[in-house]
């Protein structure tokens, strides 16, 4: 099943990036960016469009696949 966490981890990992490297680059913790993508937490609306600017990538590829 397709989620927001797996797509962000999908992403992440493409960029080659480390959840720690993508924690602080978030100003957040490397747990939080776990739980995000294990789908403990849903990120807020404000660490979404962060998340978007971080990775350089659009809403559609963060949300694609996701419901179907």
């Amino acid at each position: 099943m397709i989620t927001l966490g797996s797509n962000l981890k999908n992403l992440r990992k493409a960029k080659n990036i480390s959840q720690q490297q993508f924690a602080t680059l978030m100003n957040t913790t490397q747990q939080r960016v776990s739980e995000w993508e294990c789908g403990k937490v849903e990120p807020s609306l404000y660490n979404i469009i962060k998340i978007l600017k971080v990775l350089g990538v659009e809403f559609e590829d963060l949300v694609e696949g996701i419901g179907e």
